[in-house]
């Protein structure tokens, strides 16, 4: 590589219109509609009342709330619905994701995590026929309210998604008899149900003892979501089809997968298993859609890693850490099968370079066994006042803040305090795998929670002065924290209070001497030395983010560089961060600006690195 490229970018003079953006990576998009978002906006779409819908039971089943009534009611604690126009549809349900994720951790904390920052407004979406933009074949939800957070599937607990009457009066509906179905799901409730992947015999809704043993125990009618099916045959209108798969890492217990579009050919009634009247849809999957192969991966993630991994033609070292890690990491390769990453040692822990010494370490906090008094505990003091982490998971970090205050050595808790999240032990299978046109990359077996640690970045931590005098490599990652917090340089802040220990810190920063000498005093280099963060990729919409912890010392300019799941990420998906460059901000020795293309693959791609 050239050595314009090998040090890093935040490394480099950059002009203070290019400097990169250092928080979330959704911010990016959204920074025409800041000021819009400080006050609370009037919707776009109109609300559609459901009046038909009002009986909370239908045929002895709790009937699922409509997604227009459920949102309505939300409005107090909907800070996630903040406006996202300007953004493109595929970055505006994206980050409707991420702000119900982090509403849903926000409430799965106790009294001990804070809320996220609240923000007003709210959005409708209107129900749609057919594929929504932005979600593929093979979307994985993390669960059936998140479908209903985006308006993929408009009901909590009902298996049939439809229109009401009420759209009768739009415009786009003309002709149309309602009400008219748009998605079910399937996921075990009805013991009547078939499915063959390609074609199905859908069980109609109501009737059916969901709260226990899910038997049959009255007769099914022809009204609401019935109906809408057999509407749906009649003017050829496909459904979506959700399949709910169990899932051990998946916070309710279940992944829900999108697997397309399919036609409702025909129905009919009949006595089912239990003795009494069903109504059975016929469904088959359109054809010219993506191959129904995201299953097996489902079930994939059970096996045993021994089992499972010399099966792969491709597989080429069980276990790049060599057994440094407590689950193995396999490496595979389908582009050069004989060929392993090379030129590196695998490490667990950073490695310090001779001239950099180390600060004190912090004196910690007095809890016994699990830190969760937030009045007495003076890591949580540190935080703001809170625990950064709810318990689910092993701990998942609410939102991104400008540093996270860690349990340390000389704290009274136990290694298993929820204040220690980053520094257990790795829990997903990983694998280290070839690609065609970025090398080495790095995706999960098990599906990962948003908020949950994946892994910091190791190498050799160096003084950033020194890299001229290090053979080249790409593997530099610079630690400026502390010009975060400051804003310096163009930088902007997360999200999240602290307080930081001045007596720890900086011996007297001279912030002067920052502004004119604005980047980072340390990096770490994991060019000859690190673990598998090394081989993480570039994305321009990245499903994790990067993290500055501390822990053992408060020194915020040897920071710990952790990474977290931005999204819910599902099995078998790319893990990738952004690599903060920015545009024509990189030169070679010969003082020209260097160029190199992005192949990261997303819809808002950049096209290019730098």
């Amino acid at each position: 590589m050239s050595e314009g490229r090998r040090v890093s970018l935040r490394l480099q003079t950059i002009p203070q219109e290019k400097r990169p953006y250092y928080g979330s990576p959704p911010k990016r998009s959204m920074d025409s509609a800041d000021e819009f978002c400080k006050k609370k906006t009037k919707v776009d779409d109109k609300k559609v009342e459901f009046s038909e819908d009002s009986s909370p039971l239908e045929n002895g089943e709790v009937k699922g709330l409509d997604l227009e009534e459920t949102v309505g009611k939300r409005t107090e604690d909907s800070y996630f619905f903040a406006d996202l126009r300007g953004l493109s549809t595929v970055l505006r349900l994206r980050e409707t994701l991420r702000r119900f994720n982090l509403y849903v951790l926000a409430k799965e904390g106790d009294n001990s995590c804070k809320k996220p920052q609240k923000k007003e407004g709210v959005i409708y979406l209107k129900k749609k026929i057919g594929d929504v933009e932005g979600f593929k074949v093979g979307h994985r939800f993390s669960s059936r309210a998140e479908m209903l957070d985006v308006g993929f599937h408009g009901q909590v607990q009902g298996g049939i998604d439809y229109m009401g009457k009420s759209y009768e009066k739009l415009e786009e509906y003309k002709g149309y008899t309602f009400p008219l179905a748009v998605s079910v799901v399937l996921s075990g409730k009805y013991e009547d149900d078939l499915d063959n992947m390609e074609e199905i015999v859908y069980t109609g809704q109501g009737g059916n003892d969901l709260l226990g043993k899910k038997h049959q125990v009255e007769d099914q009618v022809l009204l609401r979501g019935n109906l809408a099916l057999k509407n749906s045959i009649e003017q050829s209108v496909p459904v979506r089809v959700i399949r709910g798969h169990k899932c051990r890492n998946s916070p309710v217990g279940k992944v829900y997968i999108y697997d397309g579009l399919y036609e409702v050919v025909n129905y009919w009634s009949e006595i089912g298993i239990s003795g009494f009247n069903v109504f059975k849809f016929r469904m088959k999957r359109l054809v010219g859609q993506e191959k129904l192969t995201n299953h097996n991966q489902v079930h994939f993630i059970h096996k045993k890693l021994s089992r499972v991994v010399p099966e792969s033609p491709s597989f080429v070292c069980k276990d790049i850490s060599n057994g440094q890690e407590a689950v193995p990491i396999p490496v595979t390769n389908l582009y050069d099968p004989l060929t392993v990453p090379v030129g590196f040692q695998y490490i667990k822990s950073n490695q310090i370079a001779e001239n950099v010494s180390l600060p004190p370490e912090a004196p910690g906090c007095k809890c016994k066994g699990n830190c969760t008094n937030t009045r007495t505990c003076s890591c949580a003091h540190l935080n703001g006042g809170d625990f950064p982490y709810v318990k689910g998971n092993g701990g998942r970090l609410i939102e991104p803040k400008d540093v996270v205050f860690e349990c340390g050595p000389n704290c009274g808790c136990g290694p298993e305090c929820v204040n220690r999240a980053s520094q257990k032990e790795l829990k997903y299978h990983l694998e280290v795998y070839r690609t065609e046109e970025k090398g080495w990359a790095v995706r999960s077996w098990d599906f990962i929670p948003s908020g949950s640690p994946i892994c910091e970045y190791i190498g050799v931590l160096r003084k950033s002065d020194e890299l001229e005098n290090i053979s080249e490599n790409d593997y530099i990652f610079d630690i400026d924290c502390w010009q975060t917090v400051k804003e310096i340089g163009g930088r902007e802040r997360r999200l999240g209070d602290v307080s930081f220990p001045t007596s720890n810190l900086l011996h007297e920063v001279d912030e002067k001497k920052l502004e004119s000498e604005p980047e980072s005093e340390f990096c770490i280099d994991a060019g000859s030395f690190g673990n598998f963060a090394r081989f993480i990729n570039h994305c321009c919409e990245p499903n994790l983010f990067v993290q500055c912890v501390l822990s053992s010392h408060h020194d915020i300019r040897l920071a710990r560089v952790v990474l977290f799941a931005a999204d819910d990420i599902p099995p078998m998906q790319e893990l990738t961060y952004d690599y903060g460059y920015a545009l024509d901000s990189v030169t070679g020795p010969d003082g020209k600006i260097k160029q190199l293309p992005c192949h990261c693959g997303a819809a808002e791609c950049r096209k290019r690195l730098y």
